[in-house]
């Protein structure tokens, strides 16, 4: 069938929107109409040279409406709303630990760009492939071809147009702080960087009743709504002399948990040293490849400092994304607050705003 999608031709983008062919979907692939995609950093590092093979149709936040499943899905049906989110193989042995984000076929299934089957696409244009799969959706589209693994049912009464980011960046911060860092009511907790992944920790935080949490962020504007949302304190790292000296005395010596999302050296050096004895630090961004881990190792010998990296929150999606909707329909949890929506054929622009700041968490609506 017939649609619009973002195609990404070179490195560096732009993104360009052009009409292709979406092939039916076969085995336990989904079509969906999509409603509405985040974009997250991924498919800005995707668009800029991580390797995946080009032309290409990005995307991986997506939310909409089932149009046509394959032969063998038999729990989801023309007509139901869902949201999208990475893919596994469901076969692996951490997949069977319910460990999905660490499946042993992860960088294949989710950027090779195509089917790891037969190496084909669901996505055309005029006989020529366009790479598709991406996370097991490529959902910069009009429509998308998902996989029953990766695609979540969920309930018609919600917005439907705003869930998509629930699949990849606010599940990976609120899942940080939840299942990976194991977050228990009054435990005290540091989060580095208040972007979309950092203030999704501090939801994860306040829905399960943690005690003292401290940002630090340089953007004024995103330290004033990390207040909104329950931070106890902030810290603007360019106007505090010393970052650990401010955390420990506005947490009272020290957190149980720190979680940086920024992936830079330096603020990791401080956010190991934050943690009280038996703490534990999370790591999620993406580093630059020569990075290497800037720690004390005597002060993590006395403190038993514990040092975790994170994907995608350590969630399985098919859990995980029901918990938030739950938090999110009783109060707990307003990701809304994160977002900011742009019309589909405005995502160049709202990739310059995530770049730039201007936006936390952009929202792409059809």
């Amino acid at each position: 069938m017939k649609a619009s999608a973002a195609i990404v031709r070179n490195v560096g983008g732009p993104f360009v929107i052009e009409d292709i062919e979406v092939a039916e979907p076969r085995g336990a692939e989904v079509r969906v109409r999509m409603v509405g995609v985040g974009m997250c950093h991924t498919d800005l590092v995707a668009r800029d040279g991580f390797p995946v093979p080009l032309p290409i149709v990005l995307g991986h936040e997506g939310s909409g409406v089932v149009e046509a499943v394959g032969p063998e899905i038999t729990d989801l049906a023309a007509g139901d709303h869902v949201v999208l989110s990475f893919d596994s193989c469901a076969a692996c042995p951490t997949c069977d630990e319910g460990l999905p984000a660490y499946c042993h076929q992860f960088l294949g299934k989710n950027f090779a760009g195509v089917r790891l089957e037969d190496g084909s696409s669901p996505l055309s244009q005029t006989g020529a492939v366009i790479h598709g799969n991406f996370f097991g959706q490529s959902s910069f589209g009009t429509y998308a071809i998902a996989h029953r693994r990766n695609t979540v049912k969920v309930d018609k009464d919600l917005p439907l147009e705003i869930l998509g980011p629930l699949g990849c960046g606010v599940m990976t911060g609120a899942g940080a702080a939840v299942i990976s860092l194991g977050l228990r009511p009054g435990q005290s907790l540091a989060i580095f960087g208040g972007g979309a992944v950092g203030l999704s920790a501090l939801l994860g935080a306040r829905a399960v009743d943690a005690g003292t949490v401290v940002v630090v962020e340089p953007n004024a504007e995103r330290r004033a709504l990390a207040l909104e949302l329950g931070a106890s304190h902030v810290i603007d790292p360019a106007a505090t002399d010393d970052v650990l000296a401010a955390v420990k005395e506005l947490s009272g010596g020290g957190v149980n948990l720190a979680l940086d999302t920024t992936g830079i050296p330096a603020v990791v050096a401080v956010a190991v040293e934050t943690t009280i004895a038996h703490g534990t630090v999370g790591l999620v961004a993406v580093p630059p490849p020569e990075a290497m881990l800037p720690a004390n190792m005597m002060s993590m010998l006395v403190r038993g400092t514990i040092i975790k990296y994170i994907t995608e929150g350590d969630a399985d999606p098919q859990t995980f994304i029901p918990q938030m909707i739950t938090w999110y329909k009783a109060g707990k949890f307003p990701f809304d607050r994160l977002l900011k929506t742009f019309p589909f054929d405005q995502i160049n622009e709202a990739a310059k705003a995530s770049e730039d700041g201007s936006a936390i968490k952009p929202v792409l609506t059809f």
